[in-house]
C-alpha cells in the first residue's frame, strides 16, 4: 500500500489504533465485551498488555482446547483477537461460532445464546469449509470430557498464590527510576498471558455444565429450574462486598463514624485523618487492609487509565455508605446462606425426580459440578488477572504522576494516551509528546460520549457510525413489560434508580431496583442494598448474573436501553426469573 493510500486509510478510522477486520473472522461483538471495557481503551492497555498479553493467551487457550491451530489464526504471532473499533473493544464473533461449529453436541447458534445479548443485529452464522474439522471435534470433545469430569481447576490456585506474590511484592515505587517502572510493567505481561490462557479454557467451558442444566430442568417441564440451580456459586468477585459490609458494619456502631459519614462520603477520608479519636484510626486501618487486598478492582478494571479503589478510594466509600443505611437482613453472608439452602433443596428436589433413571441422574451430577467449577473458575481468573493489572497500573501512574510535574501532560489520565513503543521515547524526549498526547486526549474524550456499533461485520465502523450516547430514547410506559435474560431468580418489587457508574449512585436507596448500562466487580457492593438487578447488556456468563445468583438477588439481564427505557424513579417489578421488567 502506497503512503498516501495508507494515509487514506488511517483517515477513515474512527481512532487512530482502530483494527483491521480481516476475512477469516469478520463479525466481532461488544457482547460480553461491554461488561469488561465499557470505555473506550486506552492506547496504553491497549499496546501493553491486551495485544501482546491477553489476545496471545486467547490464541494460546484455544489451541489448547483443541478448537484452532496455529496457522488457522490471522498473524498468530501478534494476533488481534480484541479488536478494537471506535477506541471501544470487540469479542470474536466468528471465532466463537467456529468453536460452536467444531465442539461435539455444540451449534454457531447455542454458542451465540450461551456467550452473547439476543439482538436483532447479530449477522447469522456463515459456513465456511474450513470450520468442519473432525480432528479438532475430538480434540474438542477430550476437553468437554475434562470439563464435566474435573473437580477442580488447580491452576487458578498456583495463579492466585502468583497473583498475591506479585502484589506483596511490591517495590517502593517512588523510589524506581523512570526506566525501572517501565521494565516492571512490562515484565509482568508475560504473567498475564498466561493467566489468561488458564482463564479462557475455564471462561469457554463454562457453558457446558449450565446447559446440561438447561436441558434437565426443560425435561422436567420447569425452564427456570436451571437458573435456580445456579444460585449461591461462591465466587471471588464477591469477596470485596463482604469486607466493605464489614466495614459498613464498624461505621453503624461508632457516633464518630457515623457523623462523618452523615456529612457524605465525599471528604470523608479527610475528615478521618484530622480525627484523634480511636474509631477513626481503626477505621481507616481496616480500609488500609480493604485497599492492599481488594484495591486493584473499580470499575473498567481492565483498562490501567482506571481509577480503582487503591487510585481513588472514595468510590468505595460510596458503596460503604449505602451498605451502612441498608438493613441488616441485607448482609451477604445471610443473603448468601438463604441463596444456597434454597439451591441445596432444589437440587435434593430434581434428583428425587430423576431417580431410577441412572443415566440422566448422572449428567445431571455431571453438569452440576461442572457448572460450580468452572463459573467460579472464570471469576477466579478474572480476580488473579485484574490484581496482576493493578500492579501494571500503579507502575504507570507513578510515572505518569512525575509526567505532570514535568509539564508533559495536564492530567493522570492522559499520560494513557502514549502507546508501548513510545514509551522509551517519551522517557527520553518527554516534550516531544506533549501536542501528540493532548490531541490523543481530546479525542479520546469525545469517544467517550459516543456509543459504537454492538455488531461490526466484515466492515470497520467510521466516527459516522457511532452514535451519541445521549440520544433520545423512548421510555416505557406504565404496564408495559420489557424482556431480557432471566439472570437470577426471584421476584421483586422497587423503585427503579438509573445508575450509569459505581462511583456515582445519583439517588439510589436501600431497597431500590438497581438499573445499569453493564457491571463488572466495582458495582457487587450495590447489589447488598439493591432490591433487584437489571442491566443493559449480558449473556449466560456475565458477571451480573453470576453474582446476583451468589447473592440471592432478581436480575434481568440484556435488556436493550433499559437505562434509557425505565424512567429513573418508576416503580417497576423484576420477575429474574422470567427476565422480564414490568413498568407499574
Amino acid at each position: 500500500m502506497s503512503g498516501a493510500a495508507a494515509r487514506a486509510v488511517a483517515s477513515e478510522k474512527a481512532w487512530f489504533l482502530d483494527s483491521e477486520v480481516g476475512e477469516r473472522f469478520p463479525a466481532w461483538t461488544r457482547g460480553n465485551a461491554a461488561d469488561v471495557f465499557p470505555e473506550p481503551v486506552s492506547p496504553l492497555a491497549q499496546t501493553l498488555y491486551i495485544r501482546p498479553g491477553l489476545a496471545a493467551g486467547l490464541r494460546d487457550a484455544d489451541i489448547s482446547m483443541g478448537m484452532l491451530d496455529w496457522d488457522e489464526f490471522e498473524d498468530p504471532e501478534n494476533p488481534d483477537l480484541f479488536k478494537v473499533f471506535g477506541g471501544y473493544l470487540y469479542n470474536a464473533l466468528s471465532l466463537v461460532r467456529v468453536f460452536g461449529a467444531r465442539m461435539p453436541g455444540a451449534t454457531p447458534e447455542a454458542i451465540d445464546n450461551a456467550f452473547f445479548d439476543s439482538r436483532d443485529q447479530v449477522p447469522p452464522y456463515i459456513a465456511e469449509p474450513w470450520h468442519d474439522s473432525p480432528r479438532h471435534a475430538a480434540m474438542l470433545a477430550e476437553t468437554m470430557q475434562w470439563a464435566m469430569s474435573t473437580t477442580s481447576i488447580p491452576e487458578l490456585d498456583v495463579q492466585k498464590a502468583l497473583a498475591e506474590q506479585i502484589r506483596d511484592s511490591r517495590p517502593d515505587l517512588p523510589q524506581l527510576t523512570d526506566a525501572h517502572l517501565i521494565a516492571r510493567a512490562r515484565s509482568l505481561v508475560p504473567v498475564l498471558q498466561y493467566m489468561f490462557d488458564t482463564g479462557m479454557v475455564a471462561s469457554t467451558v463454562s457453558s457446558l455444565g449450565p446447559g446440561v442444566l438447561q436441558a434437565i430442568s426443560a425435561q422436567l417441564g420447569d425452564p427456570s429450574i436451571a437458573i435456580r440451580l445456579l444460585a449461591g456459586i461462591e465466587v471471588d468477585s464477591a469477596a470485596p462486598s463482604h469486607a466493605m459490609w464489614a466495614l459498613a458494619t464498624t461505621v453503624r456502631s461508632s457516633s464518630v463514624l457515623t457523623s462523618v459519614f452523615d456529612a457524605g462520603p465525599a471528604g470523608a477520608l479527610d475528615r478521618m485523618r484530622e480525627l484523634e479519636h480511636v474509631d477513626a484510626k481503626e477505621f481507616l486501618g481496616e480500609l488500609d487492609a480493604f485497599i492492599r487486598l481488594f484495591g486493584s478492582r473499580g470499575a473498567n478494571e481492565w483498562d490501567v487509565i482506571a481509577p480503582t479503589w487503591e487510585v481513588n478510594p472514595e468510590t468505595a466509600l460510596s458503596a460503604i455508605d449505602l451498605m451502612r443505611r441498608s438493613d441488616e437482613s441485607n448482609a451477604p453472608v445471610g443473603r448468601r446462606s438463604a441463596s444456597v439452602a434454597e439451591r441445596d433443596r432444589l437440587i435434593a428436589e430434581v434428583r428425587a425426580k430423576l431417580a431410577g433413571n441412572e443415566e440422566a441422574r448422572a449428567t445431571f451430577e455431571a453438569g452440576l459440578r461442572s457448572a460450580q467449577v468452572f463459573l467460579s473458575g472464570r471469576e477466579r481468573y478474572k480476580t488473579n488477572c485484574i490484581i496482576v493489572v493493578g500492579e501494571i497500573r500503579m507502575c504507570l501512574r507513578e510515572l505518569a504522576r512525575r509526567m505532570v510535574e514535568r509539564g508533559v501532560v495536564d492530567c493522570v489520565e492522559q499520560f494513557f494516551m502514549v502507546t508501548n513503543s513510545e514509551l522509551d521515547a517519551i522517557r527520553q524526549r518527554p516534550g516531544d509528546f506533549r501536542d501528540v498526547l493532548a490531541e490523543r486526549w481530546t479525542e479520546y474524550q469525545i469517544l467517550r460520549t459516543l456509543e459504537p456499533p454492538f455488531v461490526v461485520n466484515g466492515i470497520a465502523p467510521t466516527r459516522s457510525d457511532l452514535t451519541a450516547r445521549s440520544a433520545v430514547v423512548a421510555q416505557a410506559a406504565s404496564g408495559e413489560v420489557l424482556t431480557g435474560a432471566a439472570g437470577s431468580g426471584g421476584t421483586a418489587r422497587g423503585r427503579a434508580r438509573i445508575v450509569h457508574h459505581p462511583g456515582n449512585l445519583g439517588n439510589l436507596e436501600p431497597g431500590d431496583v438497581l438499573v445499569a448500562p453493564q457491571t463488572d466487580p466495582s458495582w457487587v457492593p450495590l447489589f447488598l442494598a439493591a432490591s433487584a438487578v437489571v442491566v443493559n447488556v449480558g449473556a449466560l456468563g456475565s458477571h451480573a448474573m453470576i453474582v446476583s445468583r451468589e447473592l440471592g438477588i432478581p436480575c434481568v439481564v440484556s435488556v436493550v436501553d433499559a437505562t434509557d427505557r425505565i424512567p429513573d424513579g418508576a416503580m417497576i417489578t423484576v420477575d429474574g426469573t422470567a427476565g422480564t421488567v414490568t413498568l407499574d
